[in-house]
């Protein structure tokens, strides 16, 4: 296949679910860790086309969703300064923090601006010597090496007056945390196939073997889910437990060497807190000593945060995959887009989103039924 829409083709999509209907035996619970993979699945109703005995769980796979409240208030602490133009994402300004998001910030004058790559903040901090420009770095393996490029190039170019909020995390440390919880049921994973064209899947084989879960790695368009859902469920089947990519036409088992070796200069690894979860001893980056002046948590010694998370959110146990969105009290009445508890309900990868968006509003719309597959 070499276009968009054969890989949404209804015919193929489904001979594949009768192969997976010709396969199961017995209940399996699948997670998705990618929030794009969970909003293909929601948007197209794959989970609702599955058979019964197929469940997806949906993981702490939203980048947005996983910045922890400190740092959110890190950040609105820092733009809020005289002096300083804050750059982010779009997805970032309406995440709340303790007591106010990023438009609120500059709704009251701060100077914030969206930006589409983090070169770009890098441009606006060359085109403003006089001003301290911060650009806000989160996200997983995927968003890391172009934002360990940006202070690469500011190092290099000598441009002082940049810097960069730093909220990376990773995605092998957030599995072993999962499997490891005493409240776990998941028993295969679906891999997000863009973190692992940067990072390949050298880190996946040891923890497939040790908690005995198959790991597919697979990219983000229908076809791509069910088959990676095909090949999870023919090994929970067949009693195997090994790393399958079914997304080879972008990943490469070494990953991408380039991108890897920018990541080992400017970041090292450390421990991250993960917004709902708490701390994941490995799970993130942090700018490396060679870099620590481009740090802006460094650079602007922001201290004394006292985070607050609403008592009625439970956007963590969406995150851990303990509870569907719409089962949660405050889903689509005191939490929505306009009005978000929780990074879930406005990121564009967030699960409460998604299912906001597709109209799952009611838990029972979340059972499985008879349908035709979308194209």
């Amino acid at each position: 296949m070499k276009y968009l829409d054969e890989f949404r083709n209804p015919e193929v999509g489904r001979r594949l679910l009768d192969e997976i209907r010709a396969t199961v035996t017995r209940p399996w619970s699948i997670m998705e860790v990618c929030g794009g993979q969970t909003h293909t699945i929601i948007r197209h109703g794959i989970d609702q086309l599955l058979p019964a005995e197929v469940e997806l769980i949906h993981g702490p796979g939203c980048p947005v969703c996983v910045t922890p409240l400190e740092v959110i208030d890190k950040a609105l602490a820092i733009a809020a300064r005289p002096g300083v133009i804050f750059c982010s994402f779009g997805d970032m300004l309406r995440v709340p923090g303790t007591d106010r998001d990023l438009f609120r910030v500059r709704g009251e004058g701060g100077d914030v601006r969206v930006v589409y790559s983090p070169l770009d903040a890098l441009a606006i901090a060359r085109d403003n010597p006089d001003r301290e420009v911060v650009f806000f770095g989160i996200g997983f393996e995927t968003t890391a090496p172009p934002n360990a490029m940006t202070v690469y190039q500011a190092k290099r170019l000598g441009i002082r007056n940049f810097s960069l909020l730093v909220s990376h995390v990773r995605v092998p440390p957030a599995i072993e945390a999962i499997m490891n919880s005493p409240d776990c049921r998941v028993q295969g994973f679906l891999a997000a196939g863009h973190v692992c064209s940067v990072m390949g899947v050298e880190e996946y084989p040891e923890l497939a073997e040790r908690h005995r879960v198959p790991i597919v790695v697979t990219g983000f368009e229908p076809l791509d889910i069910l088959e990676g859902i095909r090949r999870t469920i023919g090994q929970l089947e067949r009693g195997e437990h090994t790393v399958d990519n079914a997304y080879a036409r972008a990943v490469r088992e070494q990953g991408n060497p380039a991108a890897k070796a920018m990541l080992a200069d400017v970041f090292e690894v450390t421990d991250r807190a993960w917004r709902g979860i708490g701390v994941i001893p490995n799970s993130g980056w942090r700018l490396s000593s060679r870099y620590r002046d481009y740090d802006a948590e460094h650079r602007f010694e922001v201290t004394g945060i006292d985070t607050l998370e609403p008592a009625e959110c439970r956007s963590g146990e969406v995150l851990q995959g303990l509870l569907k969105p719409n089962e949660c009290a405050a889903f689509g009445t005191t939490c929505t887009p306009r009005n978000p508890l929780g990074a879930t309900m406005v990121s564009s990868e967030g699960a409460c989103a998604a299912y906001y968006l597709y109209r799952r509003l009611d838990a029972a719309d979340a059972a499985p039924r008879e349908a035709t597959p979308v194209g």
